[in-house]
């Protein structure tokens, strides 16, 4: 064979070559690759598909008065608590991390801004300031021990959960402030509670500043660096600092809004409850954990999106009310809430392989 014809041959094998190398096989062909993707993409989708088929399966069985103004907005006042608590402990679960002590800071906020009103005669404005500053300490000692101290935040929460616990049973001496001495001594603990109608809804103003939260984290996420930073963090912690992202600042900011966000969920519970109680809001942290992982924010960290949390504890609204318009036992609610725990991390899980 002469040199030029097999430097020809060698040229066309590597033209071939080149052209088998730029082949790329395209993962999203088909409906369900581009449905995995818009999903990826989308992570609110699913739970708001969930939430739109639940409220129209519920409509058909139960009929009109389900989807009245009064009821639809009455999921909305029975979720307001969760749902705030829910904002919060989606803040910590996009950095890859858990805080199950939400529902104790919750508690020990409310029965600060009660005792310190009731048992000091302490202002009540300067009152729930002192409250909202409880939560925030709490929310950063949790912080520094996750960012600096390098624990694992599920060993940590867990036992601040218990300290704080422990520490309001022990301040508030298991005391409750009855719901009439609040209304005539100080109104302003009472003041989410607040109700209006709105047509023929009737909303409260509970409901409004859980809407707004939502709605702003939802933005600080999206349109902030810090928010970029938070999903960073959750994503790969080690990339994100090598990438000039301060970790630990991040983390203990995030630590820190989640403990204000609980105090302030705390100051609504005693305006949808009436009365300071050390003794409530103790399933806080199971069913804020509930609605973030029915509301597809992964448990991996750096995916989802706080709207979803927001429709997952919707979710719950739904299912509890319309089985109980059925007539169900209670007991049916805790079954198929189970089952779409199971069911969204399966989806989260077939979601993540989009980015395998």
């Amino acid at each position: 064979m002469s040199d030029s014809k097999a430097e020809k041959e060698f040229e066309s094998g590597l033209v071939g070559a080149e052209d088998t190398v730029a082949e790329f096989e395209d993962t999203r062909k088909g409906i369900i690759g581009r449905i995995q993707h818009s999903l990826h993409v989308n992570p609110a989708l699913v739970p708001l598909i969930v939430l739109l088929a639940s409220v129209i399966l519920f409509g058909m069985l139960i009929g009109q008065r389900f989807f009245s103004p009064f009821a639809m907005t009455l999921i909305l006042q029975q979720v307001q608590i969760v749902g705030i608590v829910a904002a919060a402990q989606s803040l910590v679960i996009l950095t890859a991390g858990i805080d199950l002590s939400v529902g104790a800071i919750m508690v020990l906020s409310s029965v600060v801004m009660g005792q310190f009103t009731f048992r000091y005669g302490m202002p009540v404005e300067l009152a729930v300031l002192c409250g909202l500053s409880v939560g925030m300490i709490c929310g950063l000692i949790n912080g520094w021990l996750v960012a600096y101290m390098k624990l694992p935040p599920f060993i940590v929460t867990l036992g601040t959960w218990q300290i704080i616990l422990a520490a309001n049973f022990l301040y508030s001496a298991n005391e409750t402030i009855r719901s009439a001495d609040i209304e005539e001594v100080a109104p302003l603990l009472q003041i989410f509670g607040t109700k209006f109608k709105v047509g023929d809804a009737q909303l409260t103003l509970g409901v409004i500043f859980m809407l707004a939260l939502v709605f702003t984290l939802a933005y600080a996420l999206k349109q902030t660096a810090w928010g970029r930073h938070v999903y960073a963090v959750g994503d790969d912690p080690d990339a994100a600092e090598l990438a000039g992202v301060n970790v630990k600042r991040t983390l203990i900011s995030v630590y820190l809004l989640s403990g204000l966000i609980c105090a302030f969920a705390g100051w609504a519970m005693v305006g949808r409850i009436g009365s300071i109680s050390p003794t409530v809001g103790q399933l806080a942290n199971i069913e804020s954990i509930t609605a973030v992982v029915i509301g597809g924010i992964s448990l991996f960290g750096g995916r989802g999106s706080i709207l979803g949390a927001l429709f997952g504890a919707l979710i719950v609204g739904v299912f509890t009310l319309g089985l109980r318009l059925l007539g169900a036992d209670a007991q049916w609610t805790f079954l198929l809430i189970g089952l779409l725990i199971i069911a969204a991390v399966a989806v989260d899980q077939w979601i993540r392989k989009v980015s395998a």
